[in-house]
């Protein structure tokens, strides 16, 4: 399983008479465990987004949705990524210390891991409650078994 880009998307900037374009600026490399991604230092986050670096094109006006994910797919291409590189934005990072999740899990119960009954667990679903939750540890031996062994 290949590494992904992590990027943190930039909005375009107006500066005196002229706009900035959008663009994304490197993170890192992250790989992608269902809807966790683990930083190349260890590091936890929550899967936000992802895009494709690619040209932009001229307008095709199907859609203003599909205008605004050809220009972030552009922003991707500015920030440096190479055309068809999948690129991950807008990942929240996910506290590793059980005081930081504690608050977290209280204030965010959108995360995906929390901390609950003395370690950390992992949500199926947004605001699921974390008892009763499969451990992080216990998804990620599943995660990892299903990518060496595939069932198909």
């Amino acid at each position: 399983m290949p590494a992904e880009a992590l990027a943190e998307y930039v909005a375009p900037k107006r500066v005196l008479l002229w706009t900035r374009p959008a663009t994304m600026r490197s993170l890192g490399e992250a790989w992608r465990i269902g809807p966790l991604l683990l930083g190349a230092a260890g590091e936890l986050y929550a899967l936000g987004h992802a895009t494709r670096a690619a040209e932009r094109g001229r307008p095709g006006y199907q859609s203003l949705s599909r205008e605004a994910r050809r220009e972030i797919a552009a922003a991707a291409l500015r920030g440096g990524y190479s055309d068809g590189t999948p690129v991950n934005y807008d990942a929240v990072r996910i506290p590793l210390s059980a005081e930081e999740s504690l608050e977290a899990s209280d204030h965010s119960p959108e995360l995906p891991v929390g901390y609950a009954d003395g370690e950390f667990r992992v949500r199926w679903q947004p605001g699921a409650p974390l008892q009763g939750a499969p451990t992080l540890a216990d998804f990620l031996a599943e995660r990892i078994e299903l990518l060496i062994a595939p069932p198909f």
